[in-house]
């Protein structure tokens, strides 16, 4: 298998075999059978095609000890590894591995994210391909999927997983995590739900979801619940396909994944706050910020600096709270996040500022939910 092989776009094998002369179709056509075959760990022709994009993470871990599930290195096991553990996988799919990044989650950066959403929709843009599954880290998988809910254009199912123990461990969850992942790819009932996260036989929406616990299985959750669970490895929706009110789609699929995205960044509220951290972050270059503020959002002895950055520079301020549930609303300085977490919305700015909207466009994307 050639890991790093992507799928012909689906627009090339049609202009090569209308162009073609008619004793070229035939060829045309089994060659391209014979290398979808060959890119596959196993085909069955009755089977649907899942792709996993591996990125690293716990579930590519390994310790010295298989009692050792803290103190690991993340993204130590190729794609190739991860599939080969998983043999049942091939009863379920004709599976496609390609190995997008090896690290850990911390380590992923707007360049890997450009480049995987990029793939990912010429995926499933050439027709090839029922859904797709990203291995990830668990730290910022809530936002690498939620980055993939905005930017990838697609009914078919995007399935982000993860695992909390790496694979070297006694019981290791990545396996069972991944089995499910590509049932739930395959499936058709998944499709028009986005990007979905999976891990302990829970199916979450990408947008809602955040990790609550550093340590334990059944760490990701959301004030706005699960969209389904796994019973027997089978995927029980609760609700029919639906996306979330608010959603917006980016389409940055002419962006160079070398350039990266804007930068935004988010500060952190507390008591006793350095106002100077907010002129610090424009200094180091943020086209935008995004403040995680107490309570309801409130931005300790900030205010007045917030206000100043807003009047001077016309900079776009995503107000936010580090209290994990709870709606924010906008201030005259900043643009209220809602229901988004910081990280979220961060993630949200960076793309409407690479698209190009002006204030009001973004301010009108994030404040959907008008309270009286």
């Amino acid at each position: 298998m050639r890991p790093s092989q992507v799928f012909l776009p689906l627009v090339g094998i049609v202009t090569s075999v209308v162009a073609s002369p008619v004793h070229h179709v035939t060829e045309t056509l089994n060659h391209l059978a014979a290398r979808e075959e060959a890119d596959f760990s196993c085909f069955n022709a009755s089977l649907p095609n899942v792709t996993i994009y591996a990125t690293g993470g716990t579930i590519a871990g390994s310790a010295r000890s298989a009692d050792q599930t803290t103190g690991y290195t993340a993204g130590a096991i190729g794609v190739q590894a991860l599939i080969d553990a998983v043999p049942q996988l091939c009863n379920i799919s004709n599976i496609r591995g390609v190995q997008i990044a090896n690290v850990a989650s911390g380590s992923i950066v707007p360049e890997i994210l450009l480049n995987l959403t990029q793939k990912i929709q010429e995926d499933l843009d050439s027709g090839l391909t029922q859904g797709v599954v990203v291995t990830h880290g668990t730290d910022t998988l809530e936002e690498s999927a939620f980055f993939l809910d905005l930017t990838v254009s697609s009914e078919k199912p995007v399935v982000v997983v993860g695992a909390m123990r790496p694979a070297t461990a006694i019981s290791a969850d990545g396996p069972m995590n991944l089995l499910a992942a590509v049932t739930l790819a395959s499936s058709e009932e998944a499709e028009g739900r986005g990007a979905m996260i999976v891990l302990n036989d829970r199916i979450a929406s990408a947008r809602y979801t955040t990790k609550m616990d550093a340590n334990m299985l059944d760490t990701f959750s959301g004030e706005n619940g699960y969209l389904g669970k796994f019973l027997n490895i089978q995927p029980v929706f609760y609700y029919p396909p639906a996306r979330p009110l608010g959603h917006h789609y980016f389409n940055v699929s002419a962006t160079p994944a070398e350039n990266g995205l804007p930068k935004v960044d988010i500060l952190y509220g507390h008591q006793a706050l350095e106002t100077g951290l907010i002129q610090a972050a424009i200094d180091l270059g943020a086209k935008g910020l995004v403040t995680a503020g107490v309570g309801a959002g409130s931005f300790p002895l900030s205010g007045e600096e917030l206000q100043r950055v807003y009047n001077e520079t016309g900079m776009p301020i995503v107000t936010s709270s580090r209290v994990p549930a709870g709606f924010q609303q906008g201030r005259t300085s900043a643009i209220g996040a809602g229901f988004l977490s910081p990280q979220a919305a961060r993630i949200q700015l960076q793309l409407a500022l690479e698209v190009g909207l002006e204030y009001d466009e973004i301010k009108e994307v994030f404040e959907h939910v008008k309270l009286r």
